[in-house]
């Protein structure tokens, strides 16, 4: 997790990033609010044995949306590190090599690194677990196509870490049109068990039969949420193991608050939830819980 240093509504992801919204203070203020709500999610999953590490986010590189590094890479069981091409061209500076020297020390091996960032000379994305639903279990990669989220670079990926694709597009509603949704993790998220999807943003009905049919193939408990719920963030999740191995399905305060005793109920049967204020954050940066964690599944030095 990166701790932010210069936060604020990044100028240039609005353009495709609908979820982001204005927020009557200053920079100054906002960052200074940014921060405490990260402290206190870190101290949150700290609390129940989680293992995070913080990285500050460096002030000379200007980067507002840093508290997000799951856009810019992902780690993975083999030893090998994901790094991506962002479409915001400040968020390029969010790929840092002192966060890899940072996780060696913490004695993570890094075999190697597949580099997808020379396709942003074309003007092509793919940003990280923001747009690549991992089910690492299962090798299926889930993503919704959108400006952020190049079809033939989500193919390359695959093919690179032997994953299978389940492609589709996902939209929402904004200004009278359907357009496409900015990232696939905040309108759906994976557990061991379970899916959380707001189905009603993939309009094509085959795409939607396909995503259903292989969650139901993959032995996944759906949790549908509506495109409101999504909104107040109920997609943006994730699963993580704290002490003695007990899961937690993470989110925001807003996104738990949203979410029906039913759709609660069906997310307790699996794992407890732990959730955390991020208003600020979500208001200002479009993103929430899930897209601040960079979970790393590197191997450990012996």
């Amino acid at each position: 997790m990166i701790r932010p240093v210069a936060f604020r509504k990044n100028e240039e992801t609005t353009v495709n990033n609908f979820f982001q919204k204005d927020f009557e203070l200053d920079n100054k203020e906002i960052n200074i609010k940014a921060q405490g709500e990260f402290d206190a999610f870190v101290t949150k999953l700290r609390s129940v044995g989680v293992h995070v590490i913080v990285e500050e986010d460096d002030l000379f590189l200007d980067t507002p949306d840093s508290i997000f590094p799951n856009n810019w890479v992902s780690f993975h069981a083999n030893g090998m590190v994901g790094l991506y091409p962002m479409f915001a061209e400040n968020r390029r500076r969010e790929r840092r090599e002192e966060i890899m020297d940072r996780l060696e020390e913490e004695g993570f091996v890094i075999e190697g690194y597949m580099d997808y960032t020379s396709a942003e000379v074309e003007n092509i994305f793919l940003e990280g677990t923001g747009s690549l639903l991992l089910d690492r279990a299962n090798q299926i990669v889930y993503c919704a196509l959108s400006p952020r989220a190049d079809e033939d670079l989500v193919i390359e990926f695959c093919e690179d870490f032997d994953y299978f694709p389940v492609i589709f597009t996902a939209n929402q509603d904004v200004d009278g049109k359907r357009l496409p949704i900015y990232h696939t993790n905040v309108m759906m998220a994976l557990a061991e068990d379970f899916a959380v999807i707001c189905l009603d943003t993939i309009d094509d009905k085959d795409e939607r039969k396909n995503v259903v049919k292989h969650l139901k193939k993959s032995n996944k408990e759906i949790v549908t949420i509506s495109q409101s719920q999504m909104h107040q963030y109920a997609g943006n999740m994730l699963q993580v193991k704290g002490a003695d191995e007990t899961r937690y399905m993470v989110m925001s305060l807003a996104a738990h608050k949203s979410l029906r005793q039913d759709q609660i109920n069906a997310i307790e049967k699996h794992c407890q939830i732990l959730s955390s204020d991020l208003e600020v954050i979500e208001t200002c940066g479009g993103g929430s819980a899930r897209c601040m964690m960079a979970e790393v599944f590197l191997p450990k030095a012996n």
